[in-house]
């Protein structure tokens, strides 16, 4: 008799844990809005994934070795759990768009025109790329984007994709 409630006790445990886990995403990460553009980035709305958000413009010399890397990361793991979100940081949403035409993206892209992503990311360089866990909590950051390091970033992701929720 003992087997069963044990059992039961710890299914509950684990969706107390679940819900927890809700509630500190949406502490941790409450809803962005980008000003004047109708996007928004909930991470809350990929509990349990694992999320990388980069920020890239089109004038970056390194983003543009960094989208085809995302790219094949989107292809790689996407099916285990990776997702991958672009935000753009150009003045000019057609200098983005010209971006895209030229290196197009598999995953989902934002238009942070006011900048309101990037000051509560604390953006300080272009690209900047954050992986964020299962957990909602921020596991990794590069600044930059570099071949040689390609290897390492990856390396986080991976990480990232074994943790437990």
């Amino acid at each position: 008799m003992m087997g069963p409630i044990r059992s039961n006790c710890r299914k509950h445990h684990s969706m107390g844990r679940y819900r927890v886990l809700l509630i500190l995403l949406a502490i941790s990460f409450p809803p962005m809005t980008v000003a004047g553009q109708g996007a928004s980035l909930d991470l809350a709305d990929h509990a349990g994934k694992v999320v990388v958000v980069d920020f890239w413009a089109s004038w970056c010399v390194p983003c543009r070795r960094s989208f085809p890397w995302l790219n094949a990361m989107h292809d790689k793991y996407g099916d285990d759990g990776l997702v991958i979100i672009g935000v753009n940081l150009d003045e000019s949403r057609e200098d983005a768009e010209a971006f895209l035409a030229e290196y197009p993206p598999k995953f989902q892209i934002l238009y942070d025109d006011a900048k309101v992503l990037a000051r509560q990311f604390e953006v300080m360089a272009m690209p900047m790329s954050y992986v964020i866990g299962r957990d909602g909590q921020q596991i990794a950051r590069h600044f930059g984007f570099k071949v040689k390091k390609q290897d390492d970033y990856e390396g986080a992701i991976v990480e990232a994709l074994n943790q437990s929720e």
